[in-house]
């Protein structure tokens, strides 16, 4: 299985497409494994309707991995002008981890 990441940087957003999306009742477990990396820490788990999301940090930045049932899409976006200015840093992160 691949996963694709884009940094979207007029949007301030970073694009996850994975080959295969969770479905929505495995999304918290999804987000789990996908934040577990050196350097981001889980902050917590919000489950709704048809978005679930999951707020971590950075290097002490906030940030929220989003997932959309209707529109079958998954993206990080920063939480603040801090966490903007550091996007490019975990997009690095994130895209070295899945080369390993």
């Amino acid at each position: 299985m691949t996963t694709h990441i884009d940094h979207l940087a007029d949007q301030d957003t970073i694009l996850i497409t994975p080959s295969a999306l969770p479905d929505a009742d495995e999304f918290e477990l999804w987000g789990q494994i996908f934040l577990h990396l050196d350097g981001l820490s889980l902050l917590e788990f919000h489950q709704g309707a048809d978005r679930h999301q999951w707020r971590f940090t950075c290097a002490g930045h906030p940030y929220n991995l989003n997932f959309e049932h209707y529109s079958e899409s998954i993206w990080i976006a920063p939480e603040g002008l801090a966490a903007t200015e550091h996007l490019p840093n975990l997009v690095t992160l994130l895209r070295l981890n899945l080369q390993q």
